[in-house]
This record gives structure tokens, sequence and C-alpha cells, in this order.
């Protein structure tokens, strides 16, 4: 039985919304932020496993689409680069990037080293630290075809079951140890700050142009407009974007098809921030993207070989328990001193341990938690969130990139 890439695509979008169903239904997938598209993919990767054992009965997906859909979901990413929301957000936010970007780096040092000890390659390692913690499954799914080319068998495979161990961890250890600090700040202040305003409202304050610079044409509705603005950039930046990477490429840069694109959005986003040319709205950018990397990750996931990941399993399990140590004490003996000890510090911490195993979205529950029993902590959901669900991606892209090339 073969689908072509209609069919494929429309089982994707059905297969998604199964995953949403079986979320609300069974709670703890919500409760640890397990992502709707992981729970849909997964689970049509468990039967086709099934089938495969017992009836094999062959099913192929036409994934033409795949990987532009991972492509057009990091160029979002790269339009979420705003130098000027990283200084207005002020030292904080800074320090706490430049620290975030050096334990992804420590992550695959970390990752590579044990894996070299067990006698696997380092780039199992690489794998198992900063592409799919700090990068969570998307990422892992985007870099796995280049880790299967330099040897890394069932790369895929090991990327999810990484990412998944990396966010239930995340939604496991994130909340003792923030409520831990919590009670070490006792004697610093706990009382809440000044909210702090949206990081939009940064922009504008700063000199820059508001987000809606550009006139809606007379006649057009404004959303629409907008949505169709997105939409032509993100497929530009795509297309400018697979030059460069062409470009790369001939100098012997090793880089996945994505970096180009992701480059170029930047580009795009710090001219528009410092001239309004584009007039871009990051909501909408948002929304393509998330789109994109839901459909994606629905057809990555399905085309699972999950029998590969027997043999793995044991190093892989050891690589990812010393990768959860280091989270944990990091967090403590460096994110909670280097935010200044106090309640917005354990916070931060607590968020630090979800977006480094796991996703923005464990980091936005591990803090939640805290701030409805002890408080408002709003500095530390200015530069977690900020950090966690744009700079940190785009880095992180780099920092991967290095060590594969590295490794290879």
């Amino acid at each position: 039985m073969s689908l072509d890439l209609i069919q494929t695509v429309a089982l994707s979008g059905v297969v998604l919304f199964a995953g949403y169903f079986i979320r609300r239904v069974i709670t703890p997938l919500a409760d640890y932020n397990i992502p709707a598209p992981v729970v849909g993919g997964l689970l049509v990767a468990i039967l086709l496993t099934l089938n495969r054992a017992y009836f094999g009965y062959p099913i192929k997906f036409d994934t033409t689409l795949q990987s532009p859909l991972m492509i057009a979901f990091f160029t979002t990413i790269g339009f979420g680069a705003s130098v000027a929301l990283l200084r207005v957000g002020g030292p904080a936010v800074v320090l706490f990037f430049v620290f975030s970007t050096g334990m992804a780096v420590v992550q695959n040092v970390i990752g590579a080293g044990v894996a070299i000890a067990l006698g696997q390659n380092p780039l199992m390692g690489v794998l198992a630290g900063s592409v799919t913690l700090t990068g969570g499954p998307a990422t892992g799914l985007a870099f796995a075809p280049e880790f299967e080319a330099a040897g890394v068998p069932a790369a895929a495979t090991l990327a999810v079951a990484a990412a998944m161990v990396g966010i239930v961890s995340g939604g496991i250890i994130g909340g003792p140890i923030g409520t831990y600090l919590v009670r070490r700040s006792t004697g610093a202040r706990l009382e809440p700050t000044p909210m702090a305003q949206p990081v939009a409202q940064h922009v504008v304050e700063a000199g820059l142009p508001p987000p809606a610079a550009t006139k809606v044409p007379e006649g057009e509705d404004a959303e629409s407009y907008d949505l169709l603005k997105a939409i032509v950039l993100i497929l530009v930046a795509m297309w400018a974007g697979s030059w460069l990477t062409i470009g790369f490429t001939a100098m012997g840069l090793t880089l996945p098809a994505y970096i180009g694109a992701m480059l170029v959005a930047a580009v795009v986003r710090n001219v528009d921030d410092l001239t309004g040319l584009f007039g871009l709205s990051q909501r909408t950018i948002d929304d393509v993207g998330n789109v994109a990397l839901s459909i994606f990750l629905v057809m990555a996931l399905m085309t699972l070989r999950l029998w590969e990941l027997v043999g793995l399993a044991a190093p892989l399990a050891i690589m990812l328990v010393a990768q959860v140590a280091a989270v944990g004490l990091m967090a403590v003996f460096l994110v909670w001193p280097l935010m200044r000890r106090d309640y917005e510090a354990a916070v931060i911490s607590s968020g630090f341990v979800g977006f480094m195993l796991g996703t923005t979205a464990n980091a936005m529950a591990n803090m939640t938690a805290l701030v409805e029993r002890y408080g408002p902590a709003p500095k530390a959901f200015l530069v977690v969130p900020m950090i966690g669900a744009f700079f940190i991606d785009f880095t992180n892209a780099l920092i991967i990139t290095a060590f594969l090339n590295y490794f290879r």
C-alpha cells in the first residue's frame, strides 16, 4: 500500500489531531508536555512496527514535503533571532544566553566522552547531547540524516528516544530543583518584582519600528495580509538560504539544509528591526512555523524504524543519565548563583532545566508551577522564553554543525 503526497499530508493532519485527543484523555502526557505530534506520530510508528512483526504488510509514504516543512520551521526560528530583543532584554538575558550556549557545548562534550568510553561513535553521544536535549525532537529529526550519513545507525530513532527521555526528565526534576532553590532563597528577596512588559513593547521603547510598519493595501484584511507576507518571506528566505548552503558546501563545510535559510531569516529580521522595511509580524511567522513543525514531526515519526533501537538502548541510557545529572548540577551550582541567588534565580533555574533537557513548554510548566505556589517572577518569564524559544535554537544549530564536522 502506497500513499501519495496529498494522502500522506492528509494522514499526518489526522494523526496530529489524534495526538491532541490522546493527550486530553491520558493526562500524564500533557502534564509532562509531550507534544501532540510526537504522541500521534509515535503511535503510528508503533502500529507500523507491529504490522511489520506480525503481518508484513508494507505501507509506504510519500514524504517529499517533509524536508521543506522542516526547513520552513527553522526559518521561522531565524526570524525570531532579533539582536535588538537580546540587547533590550538586559544583562540578565545576555548572561543567561551565553551560559545556555556554553551548556549546549558541554552537553556535546559529555555525550561524546561517554560514547567513546562505551566504545561507541562519539557522534552518538552528540546526538544524545544538545541535538536532542537542548534542541528537542524537531532538531534531532532534522539532523538525523546527517548523523546517519556520518556513521550513527538508526539516528532518527535514537534522536526521538533521547528527546523523549529528556522531555520527561526535564519535567520530573525541574520542579523539585526549583523548589529546593526557592527554599534556599528564603533569606534573600522573595517578594515579587514589578511586572515586566511584553517583549514587543521593549522593542518599541528601544526606538525600533513597531511590528506593523508596512501599510495594508486598501481592501485587504490585515490578518490575511500578514499571513501572506509571512509565507512569502519564509519562502524567499528558504530560496536564498539554499544558495547560501551551496556556497558553504563549496567551501567544504557540511551543514544541514536549513542553516542557510535560518541565517538569511535572521538578517532579514534584524534589518527589519532597524528600518521597518518589511513590517514583520513575529506572531504570524511563529504560527506558520508551528504548523510546519507539527506536520513535519508527524511525517518524520510515522516512518521511524523502532526495531533498530534495541541494541543501542543500554549505551543511550547511560549517556542520558549523565546528561540529566549534569544539567541538574549546573542549575543548582551555576545558574542559580549566576542569576543572583534570589527567588527569580530559583525560577529561572527551574526553567533552565526544562528547556536544556526538553522544550520551552517544559520550562514554562516548571516555572508556572513555582509561581502559582510562591508568587510572580516576571524577570524569569522574560528571560527564559526569550532564550529557550529563539536564541538557543539558533546557536545550538551552529554548535551541532561544528561537532558534526569535527567528529565526521
